[in-house]
């Protein structure tokens, strides 16, 4: 597909919300992402505390209070990384926040199932509607 960065939501996407530690699975595999040479980003609305946290450990750039959904981040994290629009992947736990923004912008998206754990509270209404919508997709095909 042409995919050279891939930019990723931390919370529930690759840490369950509130934690502050990755699955030791989960880093591996985006380790070897890193290895594979392809240019990795992370990009949440959460504070620069914890996406720079994360950006230490893995020696990527990261877009804190990123606004998703947004472009302004993503725009912000494929200057970072120095990417095209069509060469990108945005890969998150949200339609309504990381899928859309990525849509927005034209980027090819990812969805995936959240990590199990807490939420913030926003993100646990938005899910009920989610479901909605995910059922309604489903349903079309």
């Amino acid at each position: 597909m042409g995919i050279k960065a891939i930019l990723f939501d931390i919370d529930n996407t690759l840490i369950p919300w509130g934690l502050k530690h990755m699955d030791p699975a989960i880093e591996a595999w985006l380790r070897d992402l890193c290895q594979q040479g392809f240019k990795v980003c992370f990009v949440s609305n959460n504070t620069e505390s914890r996406v720079s946290a994360l950006c230490c450990s893995f020696q990527v750039p990261g877009v804190h209070k990123a606004a998703k959904p947004s472009r302004r981040g993503l725009r912000q994290a494929l200057r970072a990384v120095e990417a095209g629009i069509h060469e990108t992947a945005m890969v998150g736990d949200q339609i309504f926040t990381d899928v859309l923004a990525g849509n927005r912008l034209g980027v090819y998206t990812i969805l995936v199932t959240p990590l199990e754990g807490k939420e913030f509270i926003g993100t646990r209404i938005n899910r009920k509607l989610e479901k909605w919508v995910l059922r309604r997709l489903n349903r079309q095909q």
